[in-house]
């Protein structure tokens, strides 16, 4: 099959949604498929074109087989609501003139978020004649009303309004977790057009590693030492604050270290909270080479996952199934009724404490600190599960398997935009 993935996070961008893409297309590529990426110029998490990719308009290039058509965007270090709007808007147009070019798909998968790339899918899926499945990794505009973040009512309707485009125009509706089958069902989508796909991971790749001898340990030495690990997007949801006043309320116990790796200007944030509080106990460590995933998270005795309290509850974090996949307990610092928890707590393989409550974390920390062997049995029981429920190979033939089920069904003329 002619596959189009529009996602606008792609290789080389380190975390987040490109990592899970790129291998989604690399697998299919050498499963015999022909896959052709739309996307922007690599800017994530710096939110600064990557050198190589800056100064062009456009850009193709081949990476492992799969065809890569890169987009300018306008991207601001530090966007205002504006900001953020010239960017999206920015990515809709670029990307759909050169999504245009190329061979028809026979399918189109687009990520959200970015929501508005929606429109330029949805389009470019009525003048080819071919279906489209909206992959939906978050609802934004949702998430950040349900914060407080998004106030406009005008923004607001324009993102309600969007989101009924694309659930209406998509041919099937492609979902991570159980949380988003229930919202979408809420807003009138019928069952039928909905599939539960979890995101994954590779299992070969990300695996339980000794921590003896361990490159990462030794490159920030952490040899001897029970290292607490929180890698990955540092934003108003993650609540690292929280994450700073338990490692100072640990200070007394000098074993315990906590790695905090991100991205520069975040971090630079996390060290004005670590000052404030005291906590000399924190390591705050850049991204990794995606190569060194596996290493950097054997260094690791415990994995953290954090959110507010007010974090709306069908958001699934990605690093859930890394973690598990890493043999590494977790402590989840998250609403126990929403979706995080629920995967941590089906897994066996972590723990479940209040959310901003930075006396149930440390709690947590030193308990497992004083009980390895405990820490030891949630490491193997997550490992399993990810083995059994995460799996690359799994979500490959479920994706398979719904990209060939549109064969039959493709239209030899343009199909109509619902109205």
């Amino acid at each position: 099959m002619h596959i189009l993935i529009y996602s606008y996070n792609y290789h080389p961008e380190p975390i987040g949604i490109a990592p899970l893409m790129t291998e989604l297309a690399e697998g299919l590529v050498k499963r015999g498929h022909k896959v052709r990426v739309v996307t922007a110029m690599p800017n994530y998490p710096e939110r600064r074109i990557y050198p190589g990719y800056r100064g062009k308009f456009y850009m193709t290039e081949v990476v492992n087989g799969v065809i890569i058509q890169r987009n300018y965007v306008l991207i601001r270090p530090k966007p205002s609501l504006l900001d953020r709007v010239l960017l999206d808007g920015s990515f809709v147009v670029t990307s759909f003139l050169h999504a245009l070019k190329g061979q028809r798909p026979d399918v189109i998968l687009a990520t959200v978020p970015p929501l508005p790339v929606c429109l330029p899918a949805a389009l470019v899926g009525w003048l080819r004649g071919c279906p489209v499945v909206l992959n939906v990794q978050d609802i934004q505009h949702e998430a950040a009303v349900h914060l407080d973040l998004l106030k406009n009512k005008t923004v607001i309707r324009a993102f309600e309004a969007l989101e009924k485009f694309a659930n209406r125009t998509a041919t099937k509706i492609s979902v991570i977790a159980d949380g988003f089958v229930e919202n979408l069902l809420g807003k009138g989508v019928p069952p039928e057009k909905i599939e539960l796909i979890p995101n994954w991971v590779d299992v070969n790749f990300i695996r339980p590693l000794p921590k003896e001898n361990n490159p990462f340990r030794a490159a920030n030495q952490l040899h001897g030492k029970f290292v607490v690990l929180y890698s990955g997007n540092i934003a108003l949801t993650q609540d690292l604050r929280n994450v700073i006043k338990a490692a100072a309320l640990l200070r007394h116990i000098p074993k315990i270290v906590f790695a905090i790796v991100g991205e520069k200007q975040a971090l630079e944030r996390v060290e004005y909270y670590c000052q404030l509080e005291g906590a000399d106990n924190v390591k705050l460590l850049p991204f990794q080479p995606r190569e060194q995933l596996p290493e950097m998270l054997a260094a690791a005795d415990v994995g953290l996952v954090t959110q507010k309290s007010n974090v709306i509850a069908f958001n699934l974090p990605s690093k859930i199934p890394v973690l598990l996949a890493s043999g590494r307990p977790i402590i989840a610092s998250v609403p126990d009724t929403g979706t995080a928890a629920k995967a941590v707590q089906q897994s066996g393989g972590g723990l479940v404490v209040t959310p901003e409550d930075p006396e149930a974390l440390a709690s947590a920390i030193e308990g497992l600190y004083n009980n390895p062997d405990k820490a030891e049995m949630l490491g193997h029981q997550g490992r399993q599960y990810a083995v059994e429920h995460y799996s690359f190979e799994q979500a490959l033939n479920q994706y398979e398997k719904l990209f060939a089920s549109f064969r039959t069904q493709l239209a030899s003329k343009p199909r109509p935009l619902p109205s």
